[in-house]
């Protein structure tokens, strides 16, 4: 993955790797078939994104010139030739697990996708019925010249290129083409009727099956599905924007036009057809992928839901209510009583829906501020603020109009809370706020108290329930005064603050970190304990590497549990030979940021925002928060080591950036962390229960479709 003399990784490599182990729980015989289904789905959706941000921005790079090498030696050229090797060895696998080892069984379980060649009468009446009714009138035909401009495709969508003879009596012998593009639509698959199963038709077999139909009297040689990946690596230079807002609006439709990256494709498609794709698109040969099945696998995700194939899905893991919550008492008198650890998705996120709900219409709040990175499509939070600041309240909504793909939901949460009357600050100049912080101020009888949210996930209440994260509520009065000061730095003029207990990026919390690295190395040359345990998204700083390098060189014993990337290099002698890196891929995803240093026994443990990214720690406002109340401490820490324990579902990092499964030696129990983290989180409740204490099952909105 990287040359021998480097000391990292590539970055896009290791990314890679990462969706080559969520496409191995996909391959995994041992899940659910449409659980299998839905990891497939998400390698597709992985990719789609990865193009456009990752892969686009280097096609950027080399179209300008740039030769300079990453921190792995590799440069824009070679790691794009690179990504192109694993890209399509990795598409080829994806449709063999789909094709051989997926699909096959699901058949047999009684949910088929359908041959169009092989419908019965019935079922071809029915997708007659379909094209007619719902398709013909909808999807429009467009002709296309080689002299005409290629026309606009919308991004991820499907088409269909159709290759017609030439005209008759016409002097000109080329064939011509047409497109039909299906622009964004939700429906993409034709349900069938089929005795005690489910059958589908994806939408394109059924335009190809009634394709004479647009063009009657014309003789059609072909019609193949294809899809565009656009360029969408739009750099937005919000320090010259007079009005973020608009800016943000007209970057949207900047990223409408990205150059194509990626040429999906049928593997039928003949000489003639991809050629003239080709040239309409300007892509090249390395960048076009025949795919051997049906396009877009994305898609597929929604199938997953289909009712009846209950034994075909994951048994339920329904979110716990904390013991440490009495639904019987205000969540004000709950978080002055003791400060609050959540582990979500395994403890329920209704606290935290319920702590601003209540503030809304408590008459004793006087303030709310929070901010706002990514909120589900019907918030109750973004509700609860509106209704705030319609009683009267005042609010404050740090919302991120830069938060990739949501920038046209933000946008209109945002107009909907200016328009309720809600302060809204379009994040800082310069920098992506992606701190999850909330604060309410409220007036009790001994004075002005301020109750504090902090979190590792966003306040979205649908993905709660499938990220794993951690929410801490605390009325501490040092955090509360560094979450005011937090606020006034980064809605008005003043200057960054100095702390007492907070950091914040992208100044601060850079150094606090490399001084808790350095602090342990420090330590052990001096022969005393040192460990470092930590949990993030991705590991790409170079600055961060180097450190724990040198702290492993001293002796510290250094875990790691990286989800995705990770640049450094494990178990290299006389460089990282005391590190370890594992991976966790499971049923939830791992998005919460746990750190742990000994620190000669005053052990510090914090969570944060912040992956160790130089665009977390230099470009980003970001959170460092230090948890020091003894019960939530020695919570994390188990939560933390429970990762380091999964012979089940964990990964280990090799020197070479390859992963390996971890797999239970003889005599050992099987742990796979994420079942054990629910598994306690419903022992905490059936003790709760025992012990006579009253436990609230909260009552969850329907996860937005």
């Amino acid at each position: 993955m990287a040359s021998k003399a480097s000391k990292y990784l590539n970055r896009e490599l290791s990314w890679l790797e990462f969706n080559q182990r969520v496409l191995d729980e996909a391959h995994d015989a041992s899940i659910p078939l449409l659980e299998r289904l839905k990891f497939l789905a998400i390698t597709s959706s992985n990719l789609d994104e990865f193009f456009m941000v990752r892969v686009g921005g280097l096609h950027l790079l080399q179209a300008s010139g740039n030769t300079t090498p990453d921190p792995s030696g590799m440069t824009p050229s070679e790691t794009l030739k690179a990504i192109s090797l694993r890209a399509h060895h990795m598409m080829v696998e994806q449709y063999q697990c789909l094709l051989n080892e997926i699909e096959p069984p699901l058949s047999e379980a009684g949910f088929q996708r359908a041959n169009p060649l092989e419908l019965t009468d019935s079922q071809r009446r029915i997708v007659e019925h379909v094209f007619r009714d719902e398709i013909y009138p909808v999807l429009t035909p467009m002709a296309v010249t080689p002299e005409m401009e290629f026309p606009y495709l919308v991004n991820h969508t499907l088409n269909i290129i159709v290759r017609l003879a030439p005209a008759e009596n016409s002097e000109n012998k080329q064939n011509r083409f047409a497109i039909i593009p299906f622009g964004r639509t939700e429906f993409r698959f034709i349900t069938l009727p089929s005795e005690g199963g489910y059958q589908y038709l994806p939408m394109e077999d059924a335009v190809s099956l009634f394709i004479e139909q647009y063009f009657q009297g014309e003789h059609v040689l072909e019609s193949i599905p294809f899809r565009v990946t656009k360029n969408a690596d739009v750099s937005l230079q919000d320090e010259f924007a007079s009005d973020l807002l608009h800016q943000m609006e007209d970057m949207l439709d900047q990223r409408k036009q990205g150059d194509c990256i990626r040429l999906e494709v049928a593997e039928n498609v003949s000489v003639e057809t991809l050629e003239f794709l080709e040239r309409g698109l300007s892509v090249r040969d390395e960048n076009v992928y025949r795919i051997p099945g049906p396009l877009d696998l994305t898609a597929f995700m929604r199938l997953t839901d289909i009712s009846g194939f209950e034994s075909q899905k994951d048994q339920a893991w329904p979110p716990q209510p904390s013991p440490d919550v009495n639904p019987r008492i205000s969540m004000f008198k709950n978080i002055s009583r003791q400060d609050i650890l959540l582990c979500h998705p395994y403890e329920s996120f209704e606290p935290v829906v319920r702590l601003i709900e209540e503030a809304a219409v408590d008459p004793d709040v006087l303030a709310i501020k929070q901010i706002l990175y990514r909120t589900s499509k019907h918030s109750p939070i973004v509700a609860a603020l509106i209704r705030a600041a319609e009683q009267g309240k005042h609010v404050t909504a740090i919302v991120e109009l830069k938060a990739r793909f949501d920038e046209a939901r933000n946008i209109e949460w945002a107009k909907n809370l200016e328009h309720a009357g809600v302060q809204v600050i379009y994040g800082v100049k310069g920098l992506k706020t992606h701190a999850k912080i909330c604060c309410i101020i409220r007036r009790e009888p001994h004075g002005i108290q301020r109750y504090i949210h902090f979190g590792t996930g966003n306040y979205n209440d649908a993905t709660a329930k499938i990220y794993s994260d951690i929410s801490y509520f605390t009325c501490d009065e040092v955090l509360a005064s560094d979450a005011i000061n937090f606020f006034n730095s980064i809605t008005g003029y003043s200057l960054p603050q100095k702390y007492q207990k907070l950091e914040a990026a992208p100044i601060g919390l850079r150094d606090k970190i490399l001084d808790l690295i350095h602090h342990e190395t420090e330590r052990k040359k001096q022969g005393q304990k040192a460990r470092i345990i930590a949990k993030v998204n991705s590991l790409v700083d170079p600055e961060i590497i180097d450190a724990l390098y040198q702290a492993s060189e001293a002796g510290v014993k250094i875990k790691l549990n990286i989800r995705g990337i990770c640049c450094l290099r494990p178990g290299v002698s006389k460089l990282s030979k005391n590190i370890e890196v594992v991976s966790i891929i499971d049923r939830f995803l791992e998005h919460a940021r746990i750190l742990y240093f000994y620190h000669g026994g005053d052990e510090r443990v914090l969570i944060s925002s912040a992956d160790w990214m130089p665009r977390n720690l230099d470009r980003r406002v970001e959170l460092l928060v230090p948890i020091e109340e003894e019960k939530s401490q020695r919570k994390l820490v188990k939560i933390l080591n429970s990762y380091f324990a999964d012979n089940a579902k964990g990964r280990v990092l090799n020197s070479d950036g390859v992963y390996e499964r971890v797999t239970p030696g003889k005599d050992k129990k099987r742990v796979r962390c994420q079942q054990a983290l629910y598994e306690e989180a419903v022992s905490a409740v059936k003790q709760a229960e025992k012990a006579g204490r009253t436990i609230f099952e909260p009552h969850m909105a329907p996860e937005d479709q």
